[in-house]
């Protein structure tokens, strides 16, 4: 951790992406009520989800780099990167249709962040196994 600036944007993002799931409009709220999400009903929880689905990501991503060989670690990180795209792509296609459109933009921004985080931490730790040879057997 030699230049920290990106741990302190990932933790400025993953708390905007807390508050802007935490606080939808109103056919937000009564959707959150009715589908009971409760992890992400107040900011407090919000904030624990978020911080947890990060917090897997940036341990998967370091795992991948410590316990396998840089070939094999290249490969892992290179799927989990796909797969959080997908997950964007997926949640983008979810947020802009049907009736999570009128859940307000500040919710669909944050339901849309959040698989943009991951992408984030696997896509630098993906570049970050490809440029630098250090840390991986």
């Amino acid at each position: 951790m030699r230049n920290p600036f990106f741990y302190v944007l990932l933790l400025v993002l993953v708390v905007l992406d807390a508050w802007l799931l935490a606080n939808p409009n109103l056919i937000g709220r009564v959707g959150v009520f009715l589908f009971e999400y409760d992890y992400i009903s107040t900011f407090p929880r919000a904030l624990g989800t978020v911080a947890g689905v990060t917090a897997v990501a940036l341990l998967l991503g370091g795992a991948a780099r410590r316990f396998f060989k840089r070939p094999i670690a290249i490969i892992i990180l290179a799927m989990l990167t796909i797969a959080g795209l997908i997950w964007l792509v997926q949640s983008v296609g979810q947020f802009t249709t049907g009736v999570y459109k009128l859940t307000g933009a500040g919710f669909k921004a944050g339901a849309m962040l959040l698989p943009g985080l991951v992408v984030l931490v696997f896509g630098k730790t993906f570049y970050d196994a490809l440029t630098q040879n250090r840390g991986i057997r």
